[in-house]
């Protein structure tokens, strides 16, 4: 079991500039810490502070790839859907529809692919230099 810690029954109160609270929040969301209260006080105490470090070019390839991801995903389901449809045609006008539509598709998903490979070279690049 946790030992029970007292409760904490002391306020303290600080003012701070506008600049000086930015810096102190800026380096407690970098922190581990849930609360900025358990910041200060690990500061004010000299006890450890983990902090994160973010890689950034990580972080763009992962939203960028999750904006392609759901790009892709409404391209595969309409190319879906156009397959369905072509198993159910019965007239030969219908089908040249779903051609031309399904070479709409195809341009596009051939666009999305030439997208994600130009940004995994840009990224490469960046980890090469």
């Amino acid at each position: 079991m946790k030992a029970k810690q007292p409760n904490r029954s002391r306020l303290i109160g600080l003012r701070l500039t506008p600049e000086e609270y930015e810096k102190l929040e800026k380096k407690w969301r970098a922190s581990t810490c849930r609360k900025l209260s358990d910041y200060v006080r690990k500061g004010l105490f000299e006890k450890p502070i983990t902090t994160l470090y973010r890689n950034r070019s990580l972080d763009e390839l992962i939203a960028e790839a999750s904006r392609l991801r759901s790009e892709l995903n409404g391209i595969a389901s309409n190319f879906n859907q156009a397959v369905k449809k072509l198993h159910t045609l019965q007239q030969i006008a219908e089908f040249r529809t779903w051609i031309l539509t399904c070479e709409v598709e195809k341009k596009l998903l051939l666009d999305k692919i030439d997208q994600i490979k130009d940004h995994i070279r840009k990224i490469a690049e960046q980890w090469l230099q």
